[in-house]
């Protein structure tokens, strides 16, 4: 490892003491977790080589807080692996050695260091943006553990912080108040709350922590000592009444005690909870008669009684709170509440961190919060590691991403949100001119969708120019309601003489992709328009998508209904690309096959020519080669309709792209193809008419024309294509 500070170099000798003191530290666990600590000391044994010394005492601490915490031996092990190896733990050895939960608990705690590099340099947080971190934090979260883990090297960094330079160790201080400290609180680890606040504000505020400890003028030691006497008289007072009850006690520390005196604006001696006593009861009336029994020990201090199970506060939370001099003539607040209050208040929406933190109530986080909490709670009573890990992460599915800007802030965005659902969140005129992203300083294409933890940087143009494709849903640009609606909102701006021509070019374009020929003015009662003119402008300012005019024009293919002949289904003949079902008016039970010369898909018109001996064969009605044999034979021509296509049927379809020629085209193609479920019978590639043009032609086999129009769209949208289109549905070279 790199030496640290200059220090002096230690042999892997030393290793030798960490193990004998973790070993202790963690004397609790069953012989098979000491077994898997061993596993990893004789990893570390081999890869260590020297290490400073202060890497050696600082594993130690981490060890000793995690195993305080009753972490088990992958988490403590983990630990370990992180402190001394760092970035430089081979992920496949360990894997080989030590198992998948142990990569998985290094790249957790890697993950979430990651946050604290990505705001280095940035202002102090506002408390929106504060708020923001700990959501990412808790999203980025896959076990459990990872948590426990970060919380302790956290800890332990800020126990020595005091070597460290004047401004590290406020932004150390910053960080833990902004972001450590607020995760502790929820999670409910109160040994790590208390002392990484009390430590923060001992760097943020040096001259008002010393002020205020010299006005407690006590050690913890001597308050600890205080509330576990006055806990044992309480205990043997309710004893007597017959009342079960469990009483803790914690000393009050001084960040807390400092907030208070904030909050209320009164001095330290105003505040009378510096100690503080929690009595836990079965039933509401208990709490009552623990009331006037603490009222009878000691003398109650007046204006200091809160009943809030009369009157709860507006979160719901109930408790009764009353401060009275204790024994000593020291003051003491007892707050008294049932178990189901005491869960309420802990776990559901009169959660103690929320009021206190003054956020906004989110389900999804509050969910992940519940199930950090109980999952903490539930660990040492299950046996299985990988069965603990199965359960936290099925139970925590995320519903937001959490992502960074370039300068550090936090963007907030629905799970499945897009660069381009980011650049509108931004700014609308910041979505209007986008016309490209990095994340984490990698190009993406706009479509890319975004996960916790990234860095997203918008590249725009100088004019604002929306893309109508952009509201295309099977396109997947856009995710957000929020951000379709700007888009939408931009083109109903445009003129409306300017929509009607863009309009008409969607129409175009989508009819000659999809090689099917329909007047606008047949569109019209379809899609609900009065017009021609107002189809048209409807499309142009993105009210009715790309998708819904190719629908529509599928449609419109068909013959119509009402037929004098009676209709009968008759399957299709094994071995012609795929099965399934056309409806064929006034036969008998017939094979049916599509033509291989124009290759009808479900929603194209069709006609049925009668062979012989092969059934009928199934044409598109503009075919060439129907129309020749029609001329020859028309009594064999018949008519027929798509019955429908069932789950997993397949028709083969031949498609044409023009592109300038670029390495990678193919590639590509084929993967949009496969991420499309689109099997590729064939591929070929030929010279274009031009210098540096290719044509690739394809033979694709999909569902319907509403996943043809798709895969064209999206092909048509990969760099340096030029066109792209559907050929052979009127027989062209059939």
């Amino acid at each position: 490892m790199n030496e640290a500070g200059g220090e002096a170099l230690r042999p892997v000798a030393g290793l030798t003491d960490l193990a004998a003191r973790v070993s202790a530290a963690c004397g609790h666990w069953p012989a098979e977790e000491h077994r898997r600590l061993r596993a990893v000391l004789r990893h570390l044994d081999a890869r260590t080589g020297a290490v400073a010394p202060a890497a050696w005492g600082r594993a130690h601490e981490v060890a000793s807080v995690l195993a305080a915490l009753h972490a088990d031996a992958e988490t403590v092990g983990a630990a370990l692996l992180h402190v001394l190896l760092g970035a430089d733990a081979d992920r496949a050895a360990v894997r080989e050695a030590l198992g998948e939960g142990m990569v998985r608990l290094l790249d957790g705690a890697g993950r979430m260091g990651q946050v604290a590099e990505q705001r280095a340099g940035t202002a102090a947080a506002s408390a929106e943006q504060a708020e923001a971190l700990r959501k990412m934090l808790l999203a980025m979260v896959e076990d459990v553990r990872v948590v426990l883990l970060v919380l302790a090297l956290r800890l332990v960094d800020l126990r020595h912080a005091a070597a460290i330079g004047y401004e590290r160790r406020r932004a150390l201080a910053r960080e833990t108040m902004d972001i450590y400290a607020p995760l502790a609180n929820r999670l409910g680890i109160w040994q790590l709350k208390w002392e990484l606040e009390d430590l923060a504000f001992r760097y943020l505020e040096p001259l008002t922590y010393r002020r205020l400890a010299q006005q407690l003028a006590e050690r913890r030691a001597d308050r600890e000592r205080y509330l576990r006497e006055v806990t044992a008289q309480l205990g043997e007072a309710l004893a007597r009444e017959g009342i079960e009850a469990d009483i803790a006690a914690r000393p009050k520390h001084l960040y807390s005690i400092w907030k208070k005196m904030q909050r209320k604006g009164v001095g330290f001696e105003e505040i009378f909870d510096v100690r503080a006593v929690r009595v836990l009861v079965a039933e509401v009336a208990q709490c009552y008669a623990v009331l006037g029994i603490v009222h009878s020990l000691w003398h109650p201090i007046p204006r200091e009684f809160d009943d809030y199970i009369a009157r709860p506060k507006p979160n719901n939370y109930r408790s009764l709170h009353t401060a009275v001099v204790g024994p000593e003539g020291r003051t003491l607040e007892v707050q008294i509440r049932t178990h189901e209050m005491h869960r309420q208040a802990e776990l559901g929406i009169a959660a103690h961190w929320r009021y206190k933190e003054g956020v906004r109530f989110d389900p999804g986080v509050e969910r992940k919060v519940a199930w950090l909490r109980q999952l903490l709670a539930w660990r040492e009573e299950v046996a299985d590691g990988g069965e603990f890990v199965d359960q936290f992460r099925a139970a925590t599915q995320e519903e937001r991403v959490y992502v960074f800007t370039p300068r550090g802030e936090v963007v907030d965005l629905p799970a499945g949100a897009t660069v381009l659902d980011f650049a509108y969140h931004i700014h609308t005129e910041v979505g209007h001119r986008c016309r490209g992203a990095k994340v984490n300083g990698r190009i993406v294409p706009l479509t890319h969708e975004l996960a916790t933890g990234e860095q997203v940087e918008i590249l725009t143009a100088k004019a604002p120019r929306p893309s109508r494709d952009w509201l295309s849903p099977h396109l997947g640009y856009l995710r957000t309601a929020r951000a379709r609606a700007k888009v939408r909102h931009w083109f109903k701006q445009l003129d409306r003489e300017e929509n009607i021509a863009a309009g008409r070019a969607v129409l175009e374009r989508e009819a000659q992709r999809l090689g099917v020929t329909v007047e606008a003015a047949a569109l019209c009662g379809r899609l609900r328009q009065a017009s021609e003119d107002d189809l048209l402008a409807a499309v142009g300012r993105g009210e009715i998508s790309a998708a819904q005019v190719a629908a529509a024009l599928a449609e419109l293919g068909a013959p119509p209904g009402g037929r004098d002949e009676p209709v009968v289904a008759v399957p299709r003949r094994r071995g012609e690309g795929g099965s399934g079902e056309v409806r064929i008016a006034g036969v008998g039970d017939l094979l049916a096959q599509t033509a291989r010369c124009c290759k009808p898909l479900p929603g194209d018109p069709v006609r049925g020519y009668i062979t012989r001996g092969r059934g009928v064969s199934i044409h598109h009605r503009d075919c060439r080669n129907l129309a020749r044999l029609a001329l020859e034979d028309p009594d064999r021509v018949i008519t027929v309709d798509w019955q429908g296509a069932g789950p997993r049927r397949r028709y083969p379809v031949d498609v044409r792209v023009r592109a300038y020629d670029r390495p990678g085209l193919l590639r590509d193609v084929t993967a949009l193809l496969a991420a499309e479920h689109v099997e590729v019978e064939a591929a070929r590639s030929t010279g274009g008419r031009r210098r540096h043009e290719t044509h690739l032609e394809l033979r694709l086999h999909v569902g319907d024309m509403g996943q043809l129009a798709r895969v064209l769209a999206r092909i048509g949208e990969l760099p340096n294509v030029l066109d792209v289109r559907r050929v052979g549905a009127a027989g062209e070279g059939g």
